[in-house]
């Protein structure tokens, strides 16, 4: 999948669409590597409810967070349209690969910057900093993450105080 962003004259940005349960999220493609099949997840011990743990990609470890635990969303059995959306982003200066586990990835929309608003203050049921804005597809609202807060987050590393941030480092290339 293509991880490049178009910007034009109207200011828009590419994001990739994905589902989590009934929520519609996107993230910017710029973050994208590609997106994956779910294969075999190798769990990793002392690590975080979240963290499922790795799968080879070409060679390498990535750790793969699940998505819907990150995001408190009950967790369900794994399908056919399960994806890990692999990412690049920067941790402490150093640049990270990391999977993260989507119910279903959807497709690349360009999005102008005038249609994206500040999420709500109020009634939030995640980390405000984890979001960059909403934005509306037809009849449905798109949650925009902000990839270098989600995947930079304590409790990424550290969890509820099971595994620590060279556990997580050792296993992203």
């Amino acid at each position: 999948m293509a991880t490049t962003t178009t910007q034009d004259a109207r200011n828009t940005t590419s994001y990739i669409t994905f589902r989590l349960g009934d929520e519609h999220f996107a993230v910017d493609v710029r973050h994208v590597r590609e997106v994956l099949e779910l294969s075999i997840v190798t769990r990793l011990p002392l690590a975080p409810a979240h963290l499922r743990g790795v799968v080879n990609v070409r060679g390498s470890a990535v750790s793969v967070v699940d998505l819907r635990s990150k995001f408190g969303l009950p967790r369900v059995a794994d399908t056919l349209q399960s994806r890990v959306i692999v990412v690049e982003f920067e941790l402490d200066g150093e640049a990270c690969v990391l999977g993260g586990l989507a119910d279903a990835v959807h497709e690349v929309v360009e999005l102008d910057a005038a249609d994206i608003h500040a999420p709500p203050t109020t009634g939030m049921r995640w980390k405000p900093g984890l979001i960059r804005g909403i934005s509306r597809r037809g009849e449905q609202f798109l949650i925009i993450l902000d990839t270098d807060q989600l995947f930079t987050s304590d409790d990424l590393l550290t969890g509820n105080g099971a595994g620590d941030a060279s556990t997580v480092a050792a296993a992203a290339p």
